[in-house]
């Protein structure tokens, strides 16, 4: 059984009388990289917010390994479309600046001076070991926010986040303000990401990174993630018997094609699934039922997982995956879900 890290349990929110989440259920497991796609205002980032423990819903539970969520906490880490770096602090700064605040208390930095100060220094360490090794951004320790592109930006907020090493990572359209080029860029350290899941499954240890991806891009929520999410507001609630419109709900779950990551480059999977996203989230006249499009759990109990749900994580004699192929390959093209 997989280890679950996140889980939703009928989850509905609501703002005043406007209904926007119904009877959210979820379960993520450790490893995961999940997409997160709907039509606009169909609630994705408030469901990202519940999660985060900023918007209590006003109706179930959200559980982080089993135990309630009531408020942010370290164990949960957020990048938004648009970065919040703190403009007076160079890139290596603001990443260590979240380590400051968790591994040091308000009195060690306002009377301990010297242990702080010891401890500062091993966190703007480990802030450029992981600028330099993870992002690539060596080059760029000490440049200030706005001597920065959008993308080199977004990569010092993710390792802004990544630093204190939360065990769900939330990106609310990340790269949403960025051109096609650097959007391609920002997938391609994601996928380095997923690698890093893959090596980790393989050699027994627990995958590092959880995330859930809100996007409007179809083709990157397929070709980023392993699995793909869709809300809707467009889905048959009067089949339920219920008076009126209750708010958007899980209308489609289930694990990514291997097209993009397969040898073969089988692209009608992908465009099959595409489609099939369209079709049961963004079609105001498909009303869709609930439970017609998820399938997720099937999968996996079928052993047609993919990324660290597949059943199997042998490497082959060159080091690529025998039983579930790498996304090694190219980028897909970016395109809007509702053009």
């Amino acid at each position: 059984m997989p280890d679950i890290v996140l889980e939703c349990r009928n989850v509905s929110h609501r703002f005043g009388r406007h209904k926007v989440l119904h009877d959210i259920n979820l379960q993520i497991a450790r490893g995961e990289i999940v997409a997160l796609v709907g039509p606009s205002g169909c609630g994705k980032t408030t469901l990202l917010r519940a999660i985060l423990g900023t918007h209590s819903p006003r109706g179930g539970q959200i559980l982080m390994n089993g135990v309630a969520v009531t408020r942010p906490g370290r164990d949960r880490g957020i990048v938004y479309q648009r970065y919040s770096l703190f403009p007076f602090l160079t890139a290596e700064k603001n990443v260590a600046f979240g380590l400051t605040l968790v591994e040091s208390s308000l009195w060690e930095r306002a009377l301990l001076f010297w242990k702080w100060w010891r401890l500062r220094r091993t966190h703007l360490r480990r802030a450029r070991d992981l600028l330099a090794n993870k992002f690539k951004l060596g080059h760029a320790l000490e440049l200030y926010p706005f001597e920065m592109s959008g993308g080199m930006c977004q990569r010092v907020a993710i390792a802004q986040a990544l630093i204190i090493k939360p065990e769900v990572l939330l990106l609310d359209e990340p790269f949403g303000a960025l051109d096609e080029a650097t959007r391609e860029e920002q997938q391609n350290m994601l996928l380095d990401l997923y690698q890093e899941n893959l090596q980790a499954k393989r050699s027994g240890r627990n995958p590092p990174y959880t995330m859930i991806l809100v996007t409007h891009e179809l083709n990157e929520a397929i070709y980023v993630s392993d699995r793909v999410i869709a809300l809707s507001n467009f889905w048959d609630w009067n089949a339920e018997g219920l008076p009126e419109f209750p708010g958007a709900t899980v209308v489609y779950d289930a694990a990514s094609p291997a097209s993009p990551r397969d040898p073969l480059h089988r692209y009608d999977n992908f465009l099959q699934q595409r489609e099939e996203i369209r079709r049961a989230a963004f079609e105001p006249e498909s009303h869709a039922r609930r439970g017609e499009y998820i399938r997720f759990w099937d999968e996996f109990r079928a052993g047609r997982g993919v990324g660290v749900m597949a059943p199997d994580q042998r490497m082959g004699p060159d080091g690529a995956q025998d039983a579930s192929p790498g996304r090694a390959g190219t980028v897909i093209a970016t395109e809007d879900a509702g053009s």
